[in-house]
């Protein structure tokens, strides 16, 4: 055939040949290259599964492909198979997954946990996180290296405590929305309560982040949050699928093209919402006495984008738009889903342990009496029992279930050396069961957080909101709305919930979920309690 081609290529004219030949030319070097790519591939593959093959594994592993094909695609049955690895390697400081080609280290251990999460180097997110950067960029969650560092101190002063004070009131306003919608079900039999506060949690992000009220709870079917849910969904399923991960192949599915639509819708509505509220200030600034002491004004200026609309780094410079997109895209994102489980968690938990809820509504009646008025951030400070709720809600149910690091150098852990390269999996899940430092790790005991408890205990032992240099930003914010909505809602309510922990169908989506939802009856206080 090769006798073929030649000859046929002195018939054709000079132009021509030289067409042939380039083409040719060409398809042998692209042929070489995937070949040379492929060769690099799995060199690098047998490299580590050598320079790992000491650290304990789960079986079943194959080549190449690892142990993605055994992995449940399910997210409910997907976690559960997480947990029993736990379980199986639980007197094991840690366990290697593959997944493909890619190196997964898990650990579940204070003192394994420890190493990486307080170390200065090891602080880049996993290359799992590459598949956010479409919706978020490269902001304070998935971006890494000398961008980090700059962008996590010019924001670090936007979330100290009196600044986030001014966002009290949005809290209670919509807190007081939630507990006019949960009031139709006083009474009547149980239902499912997920939505309903998850939907009061966006409504707070939206307009502490962005100065945007979107009225979720009174319009379910906005097109923003439904742009939200779908997101998370498809990468989640993203992420599972190795086969997936190249964009040209994703993109042609339809999932891909999904991810493309609500992208568009994402990234518009908040473009739209910075170049609005630049707008305003701008205005603001030139006709200062049209503006000064309105309501609008006073609103406006408790939003996140407005500060970081005024946000300058060590030389000045401001953030661009394309910059504040990534922030506020990242705040909607990690600030609603999170705080939302959290609460529906501990109604859960509160529903199951009366004696809980008991102790709850003393502490609610010692503090504000039989008011309704809204709470102040004193009233906050004093709620110390329901600060252990809401802390050993987290330790049964962390909202992030599970984190990971991509290893910039080469690390030991428990005696073993972890390459460089690999990702490592903090199973925050299976960490806060440990029984040295929690006994009896399934059960709701808010005691365990009393000062007088928690000493002793390793500090890395209980990181819902991670730890070290790379801990979460808001986590005051987080901590400060949950007692907000939780207290508004305790305070009108008696909650009781029925359901068994096999029965919630826990999944380990990008949040921790009950896939068959917390359903909870309701009754008024005061007069129906036990």
């Amino acid at each position: 055939m090769a006798v073929g081609v030649v000859t046929e290529m002195w018939l054709v004219p000079m132009g021509q040949k030289m067409l042939l030949w380039g083409v040719l030319s060409a398809v042998s070097l692209a042929g070489a290259a995937l070949v040379l790519n492929l060769l690099q591939m799995l060199a690098s593959y047998a490299q580590k599964w050598l320079q790992l093959w000491t650290v304990p594994t789960v079986r079943g592993a194959l080549p190449f492909v690892g142990h993605a094909l055994w992995l449940k695609p399910d997210a409910r049955e997907f976690f559960q198979q997480l947990i029993e690895y736990a379980e199986e390697f639980r007197h094991l400081p840690l366990v290697k997954l593959w997944l493909g080609p890619m190196p997964m280290v898990a650990l579940y251990n204070a003192e394994s946990v420890e190493v990486i999460v307080t170390s200065s180097r090891q602080i880049d997110k996993s290359y799992l996180y590459n598949f956010l950067e479409p919706w978020l960029g490269l902001g304070l969650l998935t971006s890494t290296g000398n961008k980090w560092h700059a962008r996590r101190k010019m924001l670090t002063p936007t979330f100290h405590f009196t600044i986030l004070e001014n966002f009290l009131d949005v809290m209670n306003k919509q807190a007081n929305i939630l507990v006019n919608k949960l009031d139709r079900h006083v009474n009547q039999e149980a239902f499912n309560c997920f939505s309903y506060i998850t939907l009061c949690a966006l409504d707070i992000i939206c307009e502490t982040a962005m100065g945007k009220n979107i009225n979720a709870q009174s319009h379910e079917d906005s097109e923003y949050v439904r742009a939200v849910y779908r997101m998370s969904d498809i990468l989640l399923r993203r992420i599972k699928m190795p086969w997936l991960w190249p964009d040209r192949i994703f993109l042609m599915f339809k999932d891909g093209k999904e991810h493309k639509r609500s992208l568009m819708i994402l990234h518009n509505f908040t473009k739209n919402v910075i170049a609005e509220r630049a707008n305003e200030m701008k205005r603001e600034e030139e006709n200062p006495t049209d503006h000064q002491g309105t309501a609008s004004s006073k609103n406006k200026r408790r939003a996140f984008l407005d500060l970081l609309l005024n946000v300058t780094d060590d030389q000045g410079n401001k953030l661009s738009h394309d910059d504040i997109r990534e922030e506020v895209d990242t705040f909607m994102f990690e600030g609603h889903d999170t705080t939302a489980a959290a609460m529906n968690w501990a109604l859960y938990l509160l529903g199951s342990y009366p004696e809980v809820q008991r102790e709850v509504h003393k502490e609610l009646e010692e503090v504000f009496g039989r008011s309704d008025r809204p709470a102040t951030l004193e009233d906050l400070k004093k709620l110390k029992y329901l600060e252990c709720v809401v802390k050993e809600t987290l330790r049964l149910f962390p909202s992030v279930p599970l984190f990971s690091r991509h290893l910039n150098d080469d690390c030991e852990i428990a005696g073993h050396r972890i390459v460089k390269g690999s990702e490592v999996i903090i199973f925050t899940y299976a960490l806060h069961r440990d029984p040295r430092f929690f006994p009896d790790p399934e059960e709701f005991k808010p005691e365990r957080f009393f000062p007088e408890n928690s000493q002793g205990r390793h500090p890395y032992a209980y990181v819902p909101f991670s730890a070290g240099p790379r801990n979460c930003i808001g986590q005051k914010f987080a901590m400060m709305e949950e007692k907000t909505i939780l207290s508004c809602i305790l305070r009108h309510f008696w909650v009781e919930c029925n359901q068994k922990r096999e029965e919630l169908g826990l999944a380990g989506d990008l949040i921790l979920r009950p896939t068959n939802g917390i359903w909870i009856k309701l009754k008024r206080r005061h007069t129906n309690e036990s």
